[in-house]
């Protein structure tokens, strides 16, 4: 047995969202790229790699990680660049999405040569939190005035539009892409554009999702506008495919059942915190209630309320479950708590031991 902490991801659990992602590539004529900002273990790019087009990045390293590892077509965004990085970012890339108008005119010269874009910011999102809404009040995150975008439409041939957050309702999906129909159709129309990204956030690989009706929605898009659209699924690639396995350091009772085990959300699982969400356990059943918790010294490292069928002992093995998206990008050495290792479920089910992570390797994150 694997050593816990550990995250164990399924492909045959994956799997099922490549097919998902297969289909609506071929019904809509939608490409697929990665958002390597939600998920980038590339120890499972093999099987990823055979059902998508590639990557997008967020960073000088997404952009290296996604050509070098995936392969295929590379976008490459940034909600900022730096001068000393423009020139690595445009080698390992094969588009360059700038956030700004202002970005966009400092590097012009650089990437004169390069496929260019800009990102759109429509003023509406599907986000029930602000932290993670791209159409906050006052923004940073794409172009907003039509106007402005306009008096630079020469230099670029397509735009990135993200702002669905977690969104399961297609009408919500359809709505909102209508609303950037009438706001940005003029730009749409403009005959210098030829792709357009409607970004990530949208959860098309779920359980009921109207596939059909989403593919219609993207075909009629790209034809109207006669453009290639593109998609940028994080969480929808990699959703139920991956657990956290843990075990029972210690229970306690204080008021309620606790039970302590060898992980941490701040460390393990930060968007937990951030957001102020539980995890999900399977089993998650039977009549005594335990408070899981976290071994670090963060007082709410709690990972949540959860029923099982019999006492907790130290010794036993807990499974959180859909723990891929922002998990393992996001891992820290907060409390120096062991960092899990990642390991592999083949298709053929044998379960292969990708990565630990040792002290040398905490010691080599510091100073």
């Amino acid at each position: 047995m694997i050593k816990t902490p550990y995250y164990l991801i399924d492909k045959s659990k994956l799997l099922r969202n490549m097919e998902k992602i297969a289909y609506v590539r071929e019904h809509s004529g939608a490409k697929a790229l990665l958002a390597l900002k939600c998920f980038a273990t590339w120890s499972v790019f093999d099987l990823m790699s055979q059902y998508m087009d590639g990557t997008t990045s967020s960073s000088l390293n997404e952009v290296k990680l996604g050509k070098l590892k995936f392969g295929g077509e590379t976008h490459a965004y940034s909600v900022a660049y730096a001068d000393d990085e423009i020139a690595e970012v445009l080698a390992h890339s094969d588009k360059i999405i700038f956030n700004s108008v202002g970005q966009l005119e400092r590097f012009a010269d650089a990437s004169a040569s390069h496929v260019r874009g800009l990102r759109l910011n429509p003023g509406v999102s599907s986000s029930e939190f602000l932290i993670a809404d791209p159409s906050r009040p006052f923004s940073r995150l794409g172009e907003w005035d039509a106007d402005n975008v306009a008096t630079v439409i020469d230099r670029i041939s397509g735009f990135m539009i993200h702002n669905n957050c977690e969104n399961s309702d297609f009408a919500l999906f359809d709505q909102m892409l209508g609303e950037i129909e009438d706001k940005f159709g003029s730009l749409l129309e403009h005959p210098q554009i030829s792709w357009v990204s409607l970004g990530g956030g949208i959860h098309f690989t779920g359980d009921d999702y109207p596939l059909d009706q989403f593919c219609d929605r993207l075909k009629a898009f790209s034809e109207r506008y006669g453009v290639q659209v593109f998609l940028e699924p994080g969480e929808a690639s990699i959703t139920m495919s991956t657990s956290l396995e843990v075990t029972v350091l210690d229970t306690l009772y204080n008021g309620k059942q606790l039970a302590i085990v060898d992980s941490s959300i701040e460390a393990h699982m930060l968007d937990l915190l951030i957001y102020r969400e539980s995890a999900k356990m399977a089993p998650n059943e039977g009549e005594l209630e335990y408070m899981v918790c976290g071994k670090s010294c963060l007082a709410g490292d709690i990972f949540g309320e959860f029923r099982f069928e019999r006492e907790l002992k130290v010794g036993d093995r807990l499974s959180f479950i859909d723990a891929a998206g922002y998990t393992m990008v996001k891992k820290n050495w907060f409390n120096g708590v062991k960092m899990p290792a990642i390991a592999v479920r083949e298709l053929d089910g044998s379960v292969t031991l990708v990565k630990e992570f040792t002290f040398d390797d905490f010691v080599s994150s510091l100073s």
